[in-house]
């Protein structure tokens, strides 16, 4: 049985250690390196770059300093990112065209074929994690994480280049892709695995591996549409309502609170699975799942608070008023609502079991309708992110 990982050290008296104290030469190294590929970045970029967009880019540098402090594996990633996406970029040498002529943009590591290659690891990953799943087979499993990795690996490397590639083909069209459906899809499988694979290893279990990847493999399943049936892959001007710095927090921030939901709701199902006796001697037990899921949805919460602030204060800028009852606003209010209600049940009254279970689940119905249905059924001032 699954059980969480003590990650908070302790000195000889038993108190916590006081979190800079327990920082070594190689994690401050690391942060080292790390502002200086971003005063690097800067030096060469900076051109295309407003104040805002400078400042995202200092803060980012800040941001995966401390995250490769807490959380050291992320520390490769983005070494794998930045060492991939820099040889692909210089690969281009300012020609777009060079996408379809070189052999390594054109199978590889250019925007298009970085983000197929990230579908195949995601699918391939969730039929292996399965197979560990039924299989009991702990090898498998470490094979499962390894494709994960590797499919976030090549899913940032693609959008980091589609960022580049909207400067080529003008500068006034460059843009950091989270514009379409397109580019947050993929935001969404990259953040969704990554919390995963957090909580794969903080509670030591890659028993839900499965479960996780379900809800990434039908979103790639939804690229994939886009990418064949609707062609909508491409990169488009942003219109004058996304012409704005508050995207460049608003959107990833609300997909942090989405990517945490929907690991929510496919915990949720595996606790209903364990509670029920089905597969529960494969699974972690049903604490364990409890657990987790009220993280999952406590990160989710915050970060879609601070995500539904900073898109009134978007909205008041770009249209006059902080709220204006739009389609969009008004099922994000319920979406907020829904999982305020959840821990309110949890933290205050104390509920717990099934009920909770079956209503995180449902919750992700609620949240994928105020996403992706708005955008499909109805309409209002976010009528620029319609299908």
């Amino acid at each position: 049985m699954a059980t969480k990982q003590n990650t908070s050290p302790t000195n000889i008296n038993n108190d916590p250690v006081p979190f800079f104290s327990q920082l070594g030469w190689k994690d401050w190294l690391y942060a080292m390196v790390l502002m200086a590929a971003t005063i690097f970045a800067y030096t060469k970029y900076n051109a295309y770059m407003d104040i805002y967009e400078t400042t995202f880019l200092f803060g980012a540098g800040v941001v995966f300093s401390v995250l490769g402090w807490c959380w050291k594996p992320i520390r490769l990633l983005l070494v794998g990112i930045a060492a991939l996406s820099l040889f692909s970029i210089n690969l281009y040498q300012g020609d777009l065209e060079r996408a379809n002529q070189v052999f390594f943009l054109k199978f590889m590591i250019g925007s298009q074929t970085a983000v197929m290659w990230m579908n195949v690891l995601f699918v391939l990953a969730m039929l292996t994690y399965w197979f560990a799943l039924f299989a009991r087979s702990t090898f498998t499993g470490k094979v499962a994480t390894s494709l994960t990795w590797a499919a976030v690996l090549m899913g940032f490397v693609g959008l980091m280049v589609r960022w580049y590639e909207s400067y080529l083909i003008a500068p006034d069209v460059g843009h950091i892709p989270l514009s379409n459906l397109y580019e947050v899809f993929i935001l969404f499988c990259l953040i969704t695995s990554l919390m995963y694979l957090y909580y794969e290893q903080r509670y030591a279990t890659k028993q839900l591996g499965g479960f996780v990847m379900l809800v990434v493999s039908a979103a790639v399943g939804f690229i994939l549409w886009y990418t064949f049936s609707r062609h909508a892959n491409g990169i488009q001007p942003l219109v004058p309502a996304l012409q704005s710095y508050w995207m460049k927090i608003h959107v990833p921030a609300n997909f942090v609170g989405y990517g945490a939901f929907s690991l929510a709701a496919m915990v949720a199902i595996a606790y209903l699975l364990a509670e029920k006796g089905v597969m529960s001697s494969r699974l972690p037990g049903t604490d364990v799942l409890d657990d987790l899921m009220y993280k999952a949805i406590s990160v989710g919460f915050a970060f879609f608070t601070i995500a539904t602030i900073l898109g009134a204060v978007w909205a008041a800028e770009a249209w006059g008023g902080y709220w204006s009852w739009d389609a969009k606003e008004t099922w994000a209010l319920i979406v907020w609502l829904n999982y305020a209600a959840w821990l309110h049940l949890r933290l205050v009254k104390g509920l717990r079991g099934p009920m909770l279970a079956w209503w995180a689940l449902i919750g992700l119905l609620v949240t994928t309708f105020a996403f992706l249905g708005v955008n499909m059924f109805l309409s209002g001032l976010h009528s620029y992110g319609t299908l």
